[in-house]
């Protein structure tokens, strides 16, 4: 098989490899040197990758400092129940333990007594992508839950209404708009999130130089916000009201331009009927002439878009917020055009759809929550481990997460993981939710991991490609997808440990190729597939199979990649809306009757008594969650645990330099970080702090507060069943 070109020899010992950056979703090339003891010890943006060209964060450069942390867990860890401590244990020793627990609770006890949580960084990994859904398959629960439910999973129910596909997501054409309109989203921090974007603040900059116009609206003045050319300050969770108001404005002014199949337009005009202008400006704080001269703005300009991030999905009116967003798109003649809201052609074809999404396929136990996109609510994973009854669960698998501190009543769900049976965590840390797992099974390095993007090129705003090969070899361990496949083999009770005889890795990739042919249509004509190993062979096939593949008339293969290791541009997004759809009427269907039922609540909460302080998140640019909090250039400075407050509500409430904030959910002491970038009534809290105790060593000693002792798992966003983080009712007094 081919591999990349050599390494650079640099004259001192070291060499220069590529890779692509998997810290965020921005997918931007790296260029990595490596000594001879194979450690990175300098980290440079790629300037020939054709999509991020060059363009390096705090995060990225900080790569190598994370790869070789050397609080990173490098063999499976066992902990004795009995007096708690840990001990290091073989491959062998650690799947067996596992083949011997989970099966037996399962058996006694039935599917359901074990669940699954998947983290964030899946989405990040090939392992993630490839192999969980084995995971899942072998487990044979229904409880299922992720950070999904914590982020983004308001975007995909709507996108799923719409388009009858959840992974159809329309994202901004960043690099030909004249008019972008952003909500709850900080780019200039997180690198661009569900709109995979390198230098997302350099295509800022370029649509204001070419004369475009960025309007960001929040209740902080965001460091991208100070970019823009208007910032307007919203009250947390209003999003809906404005965007409410942007369409009762396009209809009632005529000025809706709708370019594509749509059906149930009336409805949503009969909808947005009593949400004027004057009406939600009461509710968000934005006056109601500046509502109309939005929607003005955004019919009149020769291109334009609404771009709405995780400050509008994790509110209580997320699903309605994101539906709303794509409407205004769609009224304004921006959905699917150039200069609008498109569609990415990903590269590598994986499972395509072909009956209408569907939610609530069923629910869960407790609470009756319905089920998304498979899976259920993470705010409702406290009481099905807590409440006795047939298909209590007893036994938790997480991988790559640390729902202790994101998932909401964090200090509630910490007790309950407590009283688990049994609890196995894949995971390179032992963190606050890994330190009550019996098993830890770390992944391996990332330069010892293949890469390449497979569930974030399905929202580039443009079309592109890149692999990176392993970079070190594995020596004596599994790799990331090994690990994968030997738990779900282990949970189900079939062979897990490897034999010469026998690799459960190749095994099920071999069978997983097989069933991929017999779909395409080649079972008779198998093709000789490229790779080093099976997993590599699998995203051959993708690749070959997917719009700009062999089988498709293109050219593009392993080998493509591999002989452009700096990446490949497959140019501009194009429209692409019937391709996509997925819906039984062939049309976007703008009327889901799941949200217009929702809209009852959005009414009944207009005139209710609104909270005299509300509680947000933020984001750090030189942090991802809590997993970057152990990296000591990522600590410190701006990237501090702070309650972001108004001077003029340090003066109101009678606070000093900290104050004890109170909730439904709880209560914290927190230092004050005063500041006029923040409405009046408004305070911020970042995310993915509450390290004390922590086993890593930075982190420990920049612990901060976890900001979900003040959330409440009993408040959801209702028909996506998301977590709600912002606009939190709060009281404050002095510490």
């Amino acid at each position: 098989m081919t591999r990349p070109t050599s390494p650079i020899d640099s004259g001192t010992g070291s060499r220069n490899l590529l890779r692509t950056c998997p810290l965020c979703e921005a997918v931007c090339g790296l260029e990595l040197t490596l000594d001879d003891a194979d450690q990175v010890t300098a980290v440079r943006g790629d300037k020939q990758d054709p999509f991020s060209a060059g363009f390096l964060c705090p995060k990225g450069a900080s790569f190598g400092r994370l790869d070789g942390d050397p609080d990173r867990l490098t063999e499976p860890m066992i902990r004795d129940r009995a007096t708690g401590a840990w001990r290091t244990a073989t491959w062998n020793e650690a799947f067996d333990l596992i083949a011997e627990r989970i099966p037996a609770i399962k058996s006694a006890h039935g599917n359901q007594a074990v669940a699954l949580y998947l983290g964030n960084p899946n989405a990040h990994t090939v392992a993630g992508t490839l192999y969980a859904p084995a995971l899942i398959r072998a487990l044979g629960t229904k409880n299922l839950f992720s950070a999904s439910t914590a982020d983004q999973m308001p975007k995909q129910l709507a996108c799923g209404l719409l388009y009858g596909d959840p992974l159809a997501v329309p994202v901004p054409d960043l690099d030909r708009t004249s008019y972008l309109l952003m909500l709850g989203a900080n780019p200039l921090e997180s690198n661009g999130s569900v709109c995979t974007a390198p230098d997302f603040p350099g295509r800022l900059r370029a649509l204001r130089k070419r004369g475009g116009r960025l309007v960001v609206v929040d209740p902080r003045r965001t460091r991208t916000a100070d970019i823009a050319d208007e910032h307007l300050f919203i009250r947390p969770g209003a999003d809906a009201y404005l965007l409410f108001g942007i369409v009762h404005t396009l209809f009632a002014e005529g000025l809706t331009t709708v370019s594509v199949e749509v059906q149930g337009l009336d409805a949503v005009r009969s909808a947005a009927t009593e949400f004027t202008p004057e009406m939600v400006a009461d509710r968000t704080g934005v006056p109601a002439d500046t509502v109309r001269r939005l929607a003005r703005e955004l019919a009149g300009a020769p291109t334009a878009a609404v771009y709405a991030r995780i400050g509008t999905c994790t509110a209580e009116f997320g699903t309605l917020t994101q539906w709303l967003v794509d409407i205004v798109n769609t009224l304004t003649g921006n959905l699917d055009r150039p200069g609008g809201v498109m569609f990415a052609t990903a590269a590598a074809r994986g499972i395509v759809r072909t009956k209408p999404f569907r939610p609530g396929r069923w629910r869960s136990r407790v609470r009756q929550l319905p089920e998304a996109m498979g899976e259920l609510p993470v705010a409702t994973l406290i009481d099905e481990i807590t409440t006795p009854g047939d298909g209590q669960v007893r036994a938790l698998i997480t991988v790559a997460g640390n729902p202790v501190l994101s998932a909401p009543s964090g200090p509630r769900l910490d007790d309950a993981f407590a009283g688990l049976e049994f609890m196995v965590s894949v995971d390179r840390y032992l963190n606050e939710t890994t330190r009550h797992a019996d098993v830890i099974l770390p992944p391996p390095r990332p330069v010892q991991s293949p890469h390449y993007d497979f569930a974030l090129l399905q929202f580039a705003v443009r079309n592109y490609a890149r692999y990176s090969p392993p970079l070190v070899p594995l020596g004596d361990r599994p790799s990331e997808a090994a690990v994968y496949v030997r738990l779900g083999a282990a949970v189900s009770g079939q062979p897990h440990n490897p034999t010469p005889e026998f690799d459960p890795l190749a095994a099920f990739d071999e069978f997983v190729i097989a069933d991929m042919l017999q779909r395409a249509g080649l079972a008779q004509r198998r093709p000789e597939l490229l790779g080093g190993t099976t997993t590599e062979q699998r995203l051959d096939l993708m690749l070959r199979l997917g719009p700009y593949g062999a089988w498709n008339g293109g050219e593009l293969s392993l080998q493509t990649l591999l002989d452009n290791p700096h990446g490949i541009d497959l140019g501009p997004l194009r429209p692409r809306l019937p391709e996509v759809l997925r819906t039984a009427s062939g049309k976007v269907e703008s009327a889901p009757e799941l949200l217009l039922a929702d809209i009852d609540r959005l009414r009944a909460a207009a005139v209710a008594t609104r909270a005299d302080m509300v509680l947000i998140g933020r984001r750090h640019l030189r942090s991802n969650n809590s997993w970057m909090h152990n990296m000591e250039r990522l600590v410190g400075g701006t990237n501090r645990c702070t309650l972001q407050i108004h001077p003029d509500d340090i003066s109101r409430l009678g606070l000093g330099d900290h104050a004890i904030v109170k909730s439904a959910a709880g209560s914290l002491t927190v230092p004050l970080e005063p500041t006029d970038s923040i409405m009046p009534g408004v305070v911020s809290l970042p995310h993915g702090w509450g390290h004390s105790g922590s086993a890593q060593q930075v982190a420990a000693g920049n612990p901060g507060v976890n900001a979900n002792a003040l959330t409440d798992d009993s408040v959801l966003d209702i028909p996506s069943g998301n977590a709600v983080f912002n606009g939190v009712p709060v009281s404050l007094m002095p510490a």
